[in-house]
This record gives structure tokens, C-alpha cells and sequence, in this order.
């Protein structure tokens, strides 16, 4: 078995190779449906809300999958703290074991902390490539925590001609870190990084919006944005948090999920949304899923263009919510490398 730690994971895992692995597992999943096995994970709530701790949860996402010529099963555990912050710890831990399912022997265990938000962002660039205008100049991140980070790394994988980024969180020092940081470990990217102290500021002319939050109210409406801005949420993952408006999803061109199975439970933007009497928005306006996107299989239709009267509004809308088949696919590839690199470190198990 090999042992990664989030050193020789992070070395080996760049955002290029996940957004490639994702994809091939999306058209893979669409021509061989039987190929993967991935339930809807098990979350477990952590504590409550108190003076002493915010609540946090802790989630069991194992899959099963084939490759066209064996067949393994991926196991993820995450623990989300999120007061971890205020301890200089990441908010989510999360460990993955890849075994070999014609002997049961397994071949890797690896830190999930940077697989977790690299598969997160990677969902984010290919919604960003197939969804966004080919000819983005602008981004704003709002919501500066770990997923944030790479989020902004896969948009600027997919759309390289971005010159621009504003950053915006709820403590700007939060945002001023963000930016020592992504400028340190991602000089390549010859963009100007702004914090903005006013959420507006960032979010009122850009072509792109990634949002990361753990908000439970609506953070901006339709008046504030661009009419063809494309949005990627992946915040707000449990039904009562709310990232993006009620009036911003309202008067979206198109809204893709990227599992369809687990944005009905999870995704709170949307289900506040169809649960609202004050928004025309329902699941039956769901454009439909990433695979679907992809793999230009979209319904014609599927769209809610035609109630999207408002200032001709284009607005294109991802919501991700996460999906063991996503981690499994990517902790694979990774586990792959390690056997045939030596990579880590080899134990008896």
C-alpha cells in the first residue's frame, strides 16, 4: 500500500490532470452507466451552534468503479470544522483509501484535504469552460477560504486570458492572505489581484463569479451583476445555507448541478428557491447536470430562457454540491501514479 500525505499528494495532483479525469469519467458515465457505483453520501451533523463551537458535520462518500479493466472502490471520510480557522487548521480534514475490488487489497491511503478541492475546483473549471463566454477578462472570488482557492486556479486553467481578479470576504484580512498566497504559489498566472473592501465593488462588472461561502442568505441580486456573468457556487451544501438569491437563480439562462441525486438534498440555494412563494424558480426549470453538459446531451429546452425576460438576462448558474464518483475518479489517478512512480511511502498492510 502507499501512504501520501498532502505533501507528495499536492506535488502529484495538478488541476489540468483533474479536469481531464473528470471528463473522461463524464462521457464514460454517460456511455457506460453501470461502470460506477456512487451512493449519496452519509453526512452526520457535528455539535450545535454555541458559544464554543459552530456546527460542523462529517460525511462517509465511498464509490465504486471501472476502468474497462479492473474494478475499485475509493473511500472518502471528511470532517468539517468549521471553527478550524481561528486554530490555523484547515476547516476540512479528510482522509481516501483506493483498493483493488478482485482481491480486496489496497493500494493507496492518501490525504483528502487537497483532493477535496481540487475535485471541487475541477467541477468549477469544466462548468467554466462549457458554460462561461469564451472571452472572460474578469473574476471575482468571494468566500477567500481553502475551497476558494483552487476554484480560482481551475477558472484560470480553463479561461487564461482572465487579467483581472477581486477578491472579496467578510474579514478582508481573510482576502489579503488569499492574495499573498495565490500570488506566491501561482505566479504564472499574470493577473492583477484587487481585495475589495465592499462585496459590490467586487462582484458589479466581471465576467465571472466563483462564490465559496458558508452564508444562509442570498449574497447579491440580479441588479448588482453583469447580464451574461456565469456564477460557480460551491458553498451552501446543506438545505437551510444560501449563497445565491432567489431573484439571481430566477432570472438565470441556464442552471446545471453536478449531481442530480444529491443537489435535492443538499443544494440549499435551489431548494430555497422552489420552496419560495415569491420565486418562480423550480427544479423543473434544472437545465439539467454536468454530464448532460458535457456530453452535449442537454434537452432542448432545458432551459428557463423563455421566462428569463428580465433585462434579457444570461446569466448561467453551477451549483456543485459534491459526489463520491468525482473524488473516486481523481483519488485514482493519483493512486495509479503512486504504484507505478513509488511515490510515498510503501506499508505492509
Amino acid at each position: 500500500m502507499q501512504l501520501l500525505n498532502k505533501a507528495v499528494v499536492t506535488e502529484h495532483l495538478n488541476m489540468q490532470a483533474a479536469i481531464d479525469v473528470i471528463e473522461a469519467l463524464l462521457h464514460q458515465q454517460a456511455a457506460h452507466p453501470s461502470w460506477t457505483k456512487s451512493p449519496e453520501r452519509l453526512v452526520i451533523n457535528t455539535f450545535t451552534d454555541s458559544d464554543s463551537h459552530r456546527s460542523g458535520s462529517h460525511l462517509s462518500m465511498p464509490a465504486t468503479m471501472y476502468d474497462g479493466e479492473n474494478e475499485y472502490t475509493v473511500v472518502k471520510l471528511v470532517t468539517i470544522c468549521p471553527d478550524n480557522p481561528s486554530r490555523d487548521l484547515p476547516t476540512t480534514t479528510a482522509i481516501i483509501t483506493v483498493s483493488n475490488n478482485d482481491n480486496g487489497s489496497i493500494l493507496a491511503m492518501m490525504d483528502g484535504i487537497y483532493i477535496t478541492q481540487v475535485r471541487t475546483a475541477a467541477l468549477s473549471g469544466i462548468a467554466t469552460k462549457y458554460m462561461a463566454r469564451p472571452d472572460c477578462q474578469s473574476v471575482a472570488v468571494v468566500g477567500c477560504g481553502g475551497m476558494a482557492y483552487e476554484q480560482l486556479h481551475a477558472v484560470l486553467t480553463v479561461r487564461p486570458d482572465i487579467k483581472t481578479v477581486y477578491l472579496w470576504n467578510r474579514h478582508t484580512e481573510g482576502a489579503q492572505q488569499f492574495k499573498t498566497r495565490f500570488t506566491r504559489d501561482y505566479a504564472q498566472w499574470n493577473v492583477d489581484i484587487k481585495v475589495c473592501e465592499v462585496l459590490n465593488d467586487a462582484i458589479c462588472n466581471v465576467d465571472i463569479i466563483n462564490v465559496a461561502t458558508r452564508a444562509t442568505d442570498g449574497l447579491f441580486s440580479v441588479d448588482q451583476i453583469k447580464s451574461e456573468v456565469h456564477i460557480n457556487a460551491v458553498g451552501a451544501y446543506q438545505p437551510s445555507m444560501k449563497e445565491i438569491s432567489n431573484d439571481v437563480i430566477a432570472n438565470s439562462k441556464m442552471v446545471i448541478v453536478d449531481d442530480l441525486i444529491g443537489s435535492h438534498h443538499e443544494a440549499g440555494d435551489l431548494i430555497q428557491a422552489h420552496e419560495s412563494e415569491d420565486c418562480t424558480w423550480v427544479w423543473n426549470d434544472l437545465s439539467g447536470d454536468l454530464q448532460a453538459l458535457v456530453t452535449a446531451s442537454l434537452e432542448e429546452g432545458s432551459t428557463n430562457e423563455e421566462k428569463n425576460t428580465k433585462d434579457d438576462k444570461a446569466i448561467t448558474l453551477f451549483k456543485s454540491v459534491g459526489a463520491a464518483s468525482f473524488d473516486a475518479v481523481v483519488s485514482l489517478h493519483v493512486a495509479k501514479q503512486a504504484q507505478k512512480q513509488n511515490l510515498g511511502s510503501l506499508v505492509d498492510w
